[in-house]
């Protein structure tokens, strides 16, 4: 495995004099090393090499994130709490489905858990804003979460709404 891998002498390797001054923003700069001297033997891990996609979905991802993220930041913080009760319920119900081993989507696991951190992180930015602490935050999150009332999630109302309305529909049918 070791053989594999070959790094050049540091006398051969020259780094361009933008890279070496201390003016980047982060403290990282493993990408643009690669960037700036494709010829180094040694390759560091990517975005493209771990997930094959063309920049224009990038792009696109990019944009409905931001999307999201508009229409989560016009909502009030009643609103975002409401919601992060429901995908949490959302969340319990695709972990029922899973361990029952009945049909779901996976990739709705990931989706709702990615949701909920971005209507948490909005929260957390509105707290910072009016100069709330993190203890104090901490503080308030376990004291709405004990005021939590536990309400079956949407889903849930939708499925029993519609066994409801076959019922109705199968006495109406046979009276």
């Amino acid at each position: 495995m070791l053989g594999a891998i070959s790094i050049a002498p540091p006398s051969t390797v020259t780094f361009p004099s933008k890279l070496l001054s201390p003016v980047s923003k982060s403290s990282f700069n493993g990408m643009r090393v690669q960037r700036l001297c494709p010829n180094i033997g040694v390759r560091l891990p990517t975005e493209s090499s771990r997930r094959p996609c063309s920049p224009s979905s990038s792009v696109v991802m990019m944009a409905k994130r931001e999307e999201e993220m508009k229409e989560i930041r016009t909502k009030t913080t009643e609103e975002i709490n409401e919601e992060v009760v429901d995908l949490k319920g959302e969340l319990f119900m695709l972990r029922l489905q899973k361990s029952a081993r009945n049909e779901f989507t996976s990739s709705e696991f990931s989706r709702m858990r990615k949701r909920i951190a971005r209507l948490l992180t909005v929260k957390r930015e509105r707290e910072i804003e009016e100069g709330i602490g993190k203890r104090l935050s901490r503080k308030f999150d376990r004291q709405w979460k004990k005021s939590i009332v536990v309400r079956p999630p949407p889903s849930l109302k939708k499925l029993q709404e519609e066994e409801a309305a076959a019922e109705a529909a199968e006495k109406a049918a046979s009276a």
